[in-house]
């Protein structure tokens, strides 16, 4: 039977990666004042992606390429995210130099920035175009490169500091590409809230997660315990540097460049035919 306590939390999915227990430590545990407390569901972010296509949560960390199918119910957050520059997705061969077109890749979902990325590369580089895209886990992407079963994976998160323990190359770096050709930080991870909730709520919402990434800025040790604990034994050396790449002042607020990036990302996407348009106002907060 529910109390009224448990019906004053919010549901809120989000990764066990280091940036987003980083990012929530604070507000998770009750340490953000006058935020509404959370029921936690921990899951990737590939998965949370399919829950927000159902409406499954009040707030869920989705990937910005998932946006196109779910503003009309989930209102994007300013802050929380994940943005930056020099943080983009990897695609890795097991020889250097390799030439993709019509090869096999896998990527960890065709539902994610990355993908989107990834696509937009390669139409900008290979002009025949890759062969078979396979969409597998993230993290049995580098060993199915290794092992030859691919001919290439693209990669996320701190496989970006741990590809050279498979002997694995790096082909391209999707950022980098990405950064290049708009001059914009790579857009990856949103934060998004179900506009039901209401606008003086979305703005309640938007302010705890402000406040809760300050409060990590400001005691890094305070978070390090949750962090930890959900890195799925992750070298802290490795959690602490996907936390500096992945949790900058994108995270704190959007701001024009942030919006701009979002915006260029789906705007590119859907002129491809890999998402649908956005709506003029479909980014507009709350």
């Amino acid at each position: 039977m529910s109390t009224p306590e448990t019906e004053r939390r919010l549901r809120i999915a989000y990764s066990p990666c280091p940036n987003d227990t980083f990012v929530f430590d604070a507000w998770a545990h009750g340490r953000v004042p006058d935020a509404p407390a959370l029921d936690v569901t921990f899951a990737d972010i590939d998965i949370t992606n399919g829950m927000a296509e159902r409406g499954e949560f009040d707030v869920l960390k989705v990937s910005y390429a998932v946006l196109p199918y779910v503003l009309d119910e989930y209102a994007l957050l300013p802050c929380g995210g994940a943005l930056g520059r020099g943080c983009g997705p990897l695609v890795l061969t097991r020889e250097p130099d390799v030439d993709l077109t019509g090869r096999t890749v896998a990527v960890p979902s065709e539902r994610s920035t990355a993908y989107l990325l990834f696509r937009l590369w390669a139409a900008d580089t290979i002009p025949g175009g890759v062969g078979r895209v396979v969409v597998m886990p993230f993290h049995e992407i580098m060993p199915a490169v290794r092992d030859g079963r691919v001919d290439a994976g693209l990669v996320i998160h701190e496989a970006r500091f741990t590809y050279q323990n498979y002997g694995l190359h790096k082909l391209a770096d999707m950022g980098e590409h990405w950064e290049s050709t708009t001059g914009l930080p790579i857009p990856l991870g949103a934060i998004i809230a179900k506009r039901s909730l209401g606008a003086a709520k979305l703005e309640q919402l938007a302010q705890a997660a402000r406040t809760s990434v300050q409060a990590a800025w400001d005691d890094p040790e305070a978070s390090r315990p949750y962090v930890l604990e959900h890195a799925q034994e992750m070298d802290p050396k490795v959690a602490d540097q996907h936390i500096g790449l992945y949790v900058n002042e994108f995270t704190a607020d959007l701001g024009e460049d942030g919006y701009a990036a979002v915006r260029g990302l789906l705007t590119r996407a859907a002129a491809e035919g890999l998402v649908p348009p956005l709506r003029p106002d479909a980014l507009d907060f709350p």
